[in-house]
């Protein structure tokens, strides 16, 4: 009997594939921060208008139509927004997400997707401008954070194990997992805080917080709707959204800290 169909069993069975969605995920990424510019606009586009699909197909299923068009509106938006004085930008994207929740349905949803998508929109338009102001290292900086969160988190879960972080939201999230991110990510801090402006061990370690926090904003979603993975577009990681969500949470705190004064000029 053929069991190359079947899944690969045990707690470290989905580490091939996702071993190697990763590596063509961090060419790609890396090759277009290092470009900069229109290329890691165009990028950041349109991995915001594939989340923007997702998100749709999530809170109003069946809507096809529905969802790639909103999904269209908000990669163009993220796009334009890079290029716009700031104000300007943020009305366009404020106007797109309206737009979007409009083609809802039922007031929660609308509210829902509102949340959502001025969410997404905004936290792609910081990672442009970060790119673009901050400059390369800044950008490799939140990049290296989440990754590092991610990877202690992934490994310091399995290993360690021990009490849920946040089961009703989360249910695989570890306490063990989640401070080892927090470890890791002072560690990067410390190796980028003589090149960046500001506090940036502490910042660090409130971003990898927020990468968390943004992977459970999306679980949060995904339990509210009844769907396992935003999508299927990457094998191993689920969805775009699935896989970035945590880049979300921290670009979208970066950009309030920058608001406020706390991180570059």
């Amino acid at each position: 009997m053929n069991n190359s169909n079947k899944k690969p069993a045990g707690k470290w069975g989905d580490l091939a594939p996702r071993l190697g969605s990763a590596i063509v995920m961090a060419v790609v990424g890396i090759g277009a921060i290092w470009a900069g510019g229109l290329v890691f606009g165009a990028l950041v586009a349109l991995a915001a208008g594939l989340i923007g699909w997702e998100i749709t197909r999530m809170i109003a299923p069946g809507r096809h139509n529905v969802a790639a068009g909103v999904g269209a509106a908000m990669g163009a938006g993220v796009l334009i927004a890079g290029v716009l004085p700031g104000t300007m930008a943020l009305l366009l994207l404020f106007f797109t997400v309206m737009l979007g929740a409009g083609a809802m349905g039922p007031e929660p949803d609308r509210i829902r997707f509102l949340i959502y998508g001025l969410y997404v929109v905004i936290a792609g338009y910081a990672l442009t401008g970060i790119r673009d102001e901050a400059g390369l290292l800044a950008i490799l900086w939140i990049v290296s954070v989440v990754v590092a969160t991610d990877v202690a988190g992934y490994f310091a879960g399995r290993i360690i194990g021990g009490p849920k972080f946040w089961p009703a939201v989360s249910p695989k999230k570890t306490w063990s997992g989640t401070v080892a991110g927090w470890i890791c990510a002072a560690l990067v801090g410390l190796a980028f805080a003589r090149h960046l402006p500001g506090q940036v061990v502490i910042l660090s370690v409130v971003l990898s917080f927020a990468s968390q926090m943004g992977d459970a904003a999306e679980s949060a979603l995904k339990r509210r709707t009844g769907i396992k993975d935003s999508s299927n577009l990457i094998p191993g990681h689920g969805g775009v959204f699935d896989r970035f969500d945590a880049l979300l949470g921290a670009a979208f705190t970066l950009f309030i800290a920058h608001q406020l004064g706390l991180f570059g000029g």
